[in-house]
């Protein structure tokens, strides 16, 4: 009897299902057939290019706070620390970059080789092929060191380890190309470039025109070899002026159906030595006073046999996918990491000019406007590298987050370029008057090709984040666009019936716990076990978690494939999933050093900014919606009257300023692997070393200022006169006299700009 009740209940079940699919389910599957945008193939290989992670977990409502914090802390391995403190230190020093991009617009020879010989251009291949095999926080600090003395060089070393032939071959090529290749790239005997952009083709990389077209000829002397004929014309080529492989992705035909029945094969990844006949190399191009080498490449009837494709025959037509999944890698290191490099760069360089720089008697870090600049640098760099390292962990954990690292690139160079100008702002004249005691004006040149390359942020924030976000982090939208598009429409909706009401269940609940936990003011939103002191804000973004589930679903129901169309909405939803996910970096970074008590202000004002744009992003989402019937409600549910997020206080800004301006473990530890110097004719020493010796300096000077309230020192003196007048009147020793004498030109000094005749300007 208990197995005929089995079958009368399975039996039940199924046809239910089948009753549930003929009355209800195929009207929602012809719906959202209907609905459903258009999608390439490279789309759809973009899509599925990569892994989820922590952002899945935030996009779903379930930030799952203690599994989160559990992931291992990202550390340096002693041969990687020695590395950092031998040949980075060894290269830095070798380093000048006012000679690099004013002079010789070039990196010097010496500088060239050392890189070659010291392993910086096989950062990440394996030792059996001569590489160095480190781990991506390695590369990225390395990286982030050499780019505090100089962005061309930085750039010349990030390029060949982020995408590029080592890391293609490296994860897709043969054997056989492996052992021809990997080890050459490594030494810098063979120097790669990667040829992808071209003049129709920038951010909309799979709008190549460039061709290879499958066909028999000539190479080497023999004849009637099975290949292809390439033409190509590419811009914007990183070390094209002096590369001897090149990586090039064209789109690959076969008109004569040589290998099968598709003409059109898809985007290849081809393999392409520099000596090859109908190649051109053009002339450089200048990308902003920037002296790495930067130009076009073109080739025409350039004829390579099959076995030039990376991964050989097997891997024709995956050049977009091969491409996104390096790409995905390569953005969550190297860009990163020159904007970490800027932030820690002007965190210690601003804080101790304001505290140098004199206005009205007082350090200008004093004055609540110049604070409020310092503690956005010092806030935005306490995120930058906190979201750096997180990002790093799950590309050593053998992830490869598309939607983090999208995240990251970003939102981390947008940080930098706020740095960089409030950094400017804050040195005023000091900063605009280039020369080598400036230390500022080549990141603010160089900012904007950060935030142009590997596709540009409008693109990255628009399209990307969001867009693909919600399909890869949904636990049940990339399943059901599969079921959508199948060629058998029956298994397609039995499949899409399968998914469609688990679909509508997840909503549902999303749409309960939204209610719930909006009406109880999130107090019974997930926090951390452990007792922690920032379990209000654990809690406030658990409800901003479940808010953007819920609010995602409901405007991908209303909206459909428009949603895609309307970019500024996707975008502030992109914004939500990227503020959740950098306020989760700054508590895994808080946690990971023991959430130590001189960190609170930097990371109450990092959540607080977080916060804020978090409801900036829901704010404008919900104005600009289309359905006001719908977006109203919501609205009330998400950000109520008393749910307001406003920007970090002045109070908690002024008390940052004040922490840059000193010497703390903080500062060292957020700065750590910057280049420092206390030599005085460096550009960032002299300023260190003003600001050490102003720590000794400042008790006697305080003696002064005081002097100069009570009327025994006039105010409207000099420097030099007050301690003049400071030593006759006995408030200091002739000793103490010395010590501000030197101090005092010391300070001056640091604040001079250069000179120049017209024949050094030019160079002539």
């Amino acid at each position: 009897m208990g197995v005929i009740s089995l079958y009368l209940h399975l039996g039940f079940l199924y046809m239910f299902r089948k009753i549930r699919q003929a009355l209800i389910t195929r009207f929602i599957f012809k719906w959202f057939s209907s609905v459903l945008p258009p999608m390439s193939i490279t789309e759809r290989q973009a899509i599925a290019a990569g892994d989820t992670w922590q952002e899945a977990n935030l996009f779903r409502g379930k930030p799952q706070w203690q599994k989160f914090l559990a992931n291992p802390k990202p550390t340096l391995t002693p041969v990687e620390l020695n590395f950092l403190n031998t040949e980075v230190e060894e290269l830095c020093a070798m380093l000048n970059e006012w000679q690099i991009t004013h002079q010789n617009y070039d990196v010097p020879t010496s500088v060239w080789n050392y890189l070659k010989t010291a392993g910086f251009f096989g950062l990440h291949v394996p030792k059996k092929y001569g590489g160095l095999e480190f781990s991506a926080l390695a590369s990225s600090t390395i990286v982030q060191k050499i780019a505090t003395k100089s962005l061309s060089v930085a750039v010349t070393v990030m390029v060949p380890n982020s995408l590029g032939p080592a890391e293609l071959i490296l994860h897709y090529g043969t054997e056989q190309q492996k052992d021809l290749y990997l080890h050459k790239l490594a030494k810098g005997v063979e120097m790669p470039c990667f040829a992808l952009t071209a003049p129709d083709a920038g951010s909309d990389a799979t709008s190549i025109t460039d061709e290879g077209v499958i066909c028999y000829g000539e190479f080497n002397g023999q004849k009637n070899v099975l290949g292809m004929r390439l033409n190509w014309n590419k811009r914007y080529i990183t070390l094209a002026p002096v590369a001897t492989l090149i990586g090039l992705a064209v789109k690959l035909r076969d008109p004569d159906k040589i290998l099968g029945v598709d003409v059109d094969l898809g985007i290849t990844v081809i393999l392409v030595p520099r000596d090859v006949p109908g190649i051109e190399i053009g002339k450089r191009h200048f990308p902003l006073n920037q002296a790495f080498l930067n130009g076009p490449i073109r080739g025409k009837d350039v004829f390579l046999p099959l076995d030039y494709i990376v991964g050989e025959r097997e891997m024709i037509g995956s050049g977009w996918k091969m491409l996104v999944e390096c790409l995905a890698a390569g953005r969550g290191i190297s860009l990163p990491a020159l904007s970490t490099a800027m932030g820690k760069h002007a965190f210690r360089c601003c804080g101790a000019y304001a505290k140098l720089r004199q206005q009205f008697n007082l350090s200008i870090g004093k004055f609540e406007g110049v604070a409020s600049a310092l503690a956005n640098i010092g806030g935005l760099t306490y995120m930058l590298e906190a979201t750096r390292v997180l990002t790093l962990s799950a590309i050593d954990q053998n992830f490869s987050p598309s939607v983090v690292t999208a995240i990251s690139k970003y939102h981390m160079t947008e940080m930098a370029r706020h740095i960089i100008n409030d950094a400017m702002d804050i040195h005023g004249g000091r900063g605009i008057m280039l020369g080598p005691r400036n230390y500022l004006g080549r990141l603010y040149e160089g900012m904007p090709i950060s935030i142009t390359v590997e596709g540009a942020n409008i693109l990255t924030r628009c399209l990307m984040i969001f867009g693909q976000g919600a399909i890869r982090c949904h636990p049940y939208i990339r399943q059901e666009i599969e079921a959508a598009s199948m060629q058998d429409k029956a298994q397609g909706l039995d499949m899409f019936d399968r998914l469609i009401w688990r679909h509508m269940w997840y909503s549902i609940s999303n749409g309960v716990r939204l209610v719930w936990h909006s009406l109880t003011c999130a107090v019974f939103c997930e926090a951390v076990e452990d007792k922690s002191f920032w379990q209000i804000y654990y809690r406030r973004l658990s409800f901003m978690s479940i808010a953007l589930a819920s609010v995602s679903d409901v405007a991908m129901l209303i909206l459909g494939g428009n949603l895609k169309r309307k970019e500024n909405l996707s975008a502030r939803l992109g914004d939500v999933l990227s503020y959740l996910y950098i306020a989760s970096a700054v508590l895994k970074y808080d946690y990971d050093h023991g959430e130590p008590k001189e960190d609170r202000p930097f990371v109450r004002w990092c959540l607080d900014f977080c916060l804020h744009q978090i409801h900036h992003g829901f704010k404008y989402f919900f104005l600009n919606f289309p359905n006001q019937f719908i977006a109203k409600p919501l609205q009330w549910l998400v950000l109520p009257p008393w749910r307001n997020y406003p920007k970090p206080k002045d109070d908690l800004s002024i008390e940052l300023s004040r922490i840059m301006m000193e010497p703390s473990e903080l500062r060292e530890r957020l700065t750590a692997y910057c280049v420092v110097s206390t030599d005085p004719q460096d550009a960032v020493g002299r300023i260190e070393a003003a600001w050490l010796k102003m720590q000794l300096a400042e008790p006697l000077l305080n003696k002064i200022d005081l002097a100069v309230k009570q009327g025994i020192i006039e105010r409207t003196s000099n420097a030099y006169k007050k301690i003049k007048l400071a030593l006759s009147n006995k408030i200091v020793t002739e000793t103490e006299a010395e010590f501000l004498f030197a101090f005092e030109h010391m300070r001056l000094d640091a604040m001079q700009v250069d000179e120049f005749t017209q024949q050094e300007l030019t160079g002539k």
